[in-house]
């Protein structure tokens, strides 16, 4: 039993030997499929490492050795080049610019060392504060509906304003090369240029009276609008003195002397009277449109106006 336990032992240990063998073989195959390259890595800091890859892709490369690029780094070549055997892969700042330098041998170009060096000249940057001039807008008012015999009346010179600015600027031989704004502040509001075009009077219109016009008679009456905010109504209901819901091309506040209801012609458009207003007396009529914008280029108007029977 005992020469044949060796035997059984013997022929586990060939068996053995075998598959190793049969392993190594196919590792030494492998590696002879697998084409390895040496690859320098040259880290920001000037760290030199020199690793053994068969990967291409500059990634790739960097992953397989645990190398992670911090937010302001950047490779070269490009972080998605692939590289060839013999070509190294550098880690610096994303500011460096990398200056390729012809051959002198091939272009006949003559380069001075002055020259190269400037062009790896140093970026530096600083913080700079100025003051810049915020232009004026111009607003203009109509008054007219007409295009002729018109002028124009400046109600509001306008000014410009001032804002303090805050730059991050880059430099490289001293030239810039990038403006950055960090922040903005108004140290002075500009103030609008309102412009009101006017109709030219004539002999006619001036001896025309507007305070005391027939409506009857198709008189000259002095119109405004007003919307539905509380600097126009002092509430923002949208309701008029008669109940009604205040709608533009239609509403118009009057003096009492119109009855809630009443039409008017007014410069050729058909209003109804439906609201009051304490300023509103006499000659006024205020006609409703739907923003406070509208109604202040609408202005002051002196329009015809008329019952519609």
């Amino acid at each position: 039993m005992k020469k044949e336990e060796k035997a059984s032992i013997s022929i586990i240990k060939i068996i053995c030997v075998a598959i190793i063998l049969i392993l190594i073989s196919g590792i030494g195959v492998m590696a002879v499929n697998t084409k390895l390259d040496d690859v320098k890595i040259t880290l920001q800091n000037g760290y030199e490492m020199t690793v053994l890859t068969s990967k291409k892709k500059v990634s790739e490369i960097l992953e397989e050795n645990n190398i992670i690029l911090e937010e302001n780094q950047k490779t070269i070549p490009d972080i998605e080049s692939e590289i060839s055997e013999g070509q190294n892969i550098r880690i610096t700042d994303k500011s460096y610019n990398e200056v390729q330098i012809a051959k002198i041998s091939e272009e006949g170009i003559e380069t001075s060392l002055e020259q190269l060096l400037q062009n790896y000249a140093p970026i530096t940057e600083k913080i700079v504060v100025q003051q810049e001039t915020i232009p004026y807008e111009t607003i203009t008012k109509n008054t007219t509906t007409s295009t002729e015999n018109t002028k124009n009346k400046v109600l509001q010179e306008g000014q410009d304003g001032i804002k303090e600015v805050t730059y991050k600027i880059k430099y490289q031989n001293e030239v810039e090369i990038e403006r950055t704004v960090l922040s903005e502040t108004v140290i002075k509001e500009p103030v609008q240029k309102i412009v009101q075009v006017q109709k030219i009077a004539t002999s006619r219109s001036i001896a025309m009276p507007r305070t005391s016009a027939s409506v009857e008679g198709g008189q000259t009456y002095k119109i405004t609008a007003y919307c539905p905010c509380s600097k126009c109504c002092g509430k923002t209901t949208g309701r008029t003195a008669s109940g009604t819901t205040a709608t533009a091309g239609r509403t118009v506040a009057a003096s009492s002397k119109f009855a809630f209801g009443t039409k008017l012609n007014i410069g050729g458009h058909i209003y109804t009277v439906e609201d009051r207003g304490g300023a509103i007396n006499g000659n006024k009529i205020d006609i409703f449109v739907n923003s406070h914008a509208e109604a202040l280029q609408w202005g002051v108007r002196y329009l015809p106006v008329s019952v519609v029977e």
